[in-house]
């Protein structure tokens, strides 16, 4: 399947529909989730050679009857992301403060406004959409709030995507202007704080190093490392947690805020750790449907 494809399927109605869902309070919405999650399980079974296997490689010393538990909980959540970003459509930011809280976002604050630009990193953990309120948390009048994304090959639901994601005034920078955006900001006299996805698979060109991430060993992004390095961007890291249905924390931790500092790997290496521990802490709310260990050493 492409990767677009969970998109697809879920968005088919159109629109106008998901317009009129997002009117409807969260508590409806997941009701409509509870009745969805086991269409997308048992009927559409959407990746689930992928999510299964990936459970059993990541989890080698838990039983069938506990892997198959996780993969209940995953498809249950993954129903539920759904729908609450939706509801990103029709949301006041108070609704959306009290949703999604970001513990120490003075850390961010504080670099941006002493003139610090700063790598945002996260994974696809809990509701990621809902990062982008991180600027109803901060107060840095010289900062650009922007995130990298990776454009969608399905025109309609790119542009649903960029509407949803542009929600809370962050902007939408293509990965391939990265760099050329943030040295815009830079030349421009302003800082930037953008935020990175950085557990996804690169592509063989793009893979310069690996790790054990989960029992496997995993190439990684280092993309946001090495503009980090380039530019001396102070590097911070969202510890996102599931507090109960449609409510979650984000801790900020450091990663590098010196990152030339750093020997080469270092930081990629320091996020991926992070992002390990906050899968085993509750494992059912990371993205297990991306075939993130497509390209073992043999297909290089």
């Amino acid at each position: 399947m492409k990767k677009e494809t969970a998109y697809t399927i879920l968005l088919a109605p159109g629109g106008w529909l998901l317009r009129l869902l997002a009117l409807l309070p969260l508590r409806a919405l997941f009701v409509l989730s509870d009745l969805l999650a086991p269409f997308v399980y048992h009927i559409v079974r959407y990746r689930r050679k992928i999510v299964r296997k990936n459970l059993r490689n990541s989890f080698p010393e838990k039983s069938a009857k506990e892997i198959r538990r996780i993969e209940h909980r995953f498809y249950r959540h993954f129903c539920d992301y759904f729908f609450e970003t939706v509801k990103l459509l029709h949301i006041s930011d108070n609704e959306m403060r009290r949703r999604m809280k970001f513990i120490h976002a003075e850390r961010i604050e504080n670099a941006l406004n002493s003139g610090r630009s700063v790598i945002m990193m996260l994974g696809h953990y809990g509701n990621w959409e809902y990062i982008s309120s991180i600027s109803l948390w901060l107060h840095a009048p010289n900062a650009d709030l922007g995130q990298i994304y990776r454009p969608l090959k399905n025109a309609w639901a790119d542009r649903l995507f960029l509407k949803i994601r542009s929600r809370f005034g962050l902007a939408s920078i293509p990965k391939s202007d990265t760099l050329r955006a943030l040295l815009a900001t830079r030349a421009a006299g302003r800082v930037s704080g953008t935020g990175f996805i950085a557990d996804q698979t690169p592509s063989p060109a793009n893979i310069h190093h690996r790790t054990t991430f989960l029992h496997q060993d995993t190439p990684i992004l280092t993309g946001g490392e090495t503009i980090a390095k380039k530019l001396d961007f102070a590097v911070m890291y969202f510890d996102v947690e599931k507090v109960k249905r449609g409510y979650y924390t984000a801790t900020i931790r450091e990663i590098a805020m010196n990152p030339r500092e750093c020997p080469d790997y270092e930081i990629s290496d320091r996020y991926i750790a992070l992002m390990e521990q906050t899968i085993l802490r509750a494992p059912e709310y990371w993205l297990w449907s991306h075939n993130r260990w497509k390209h073992n050493r043999q297909t290089e």
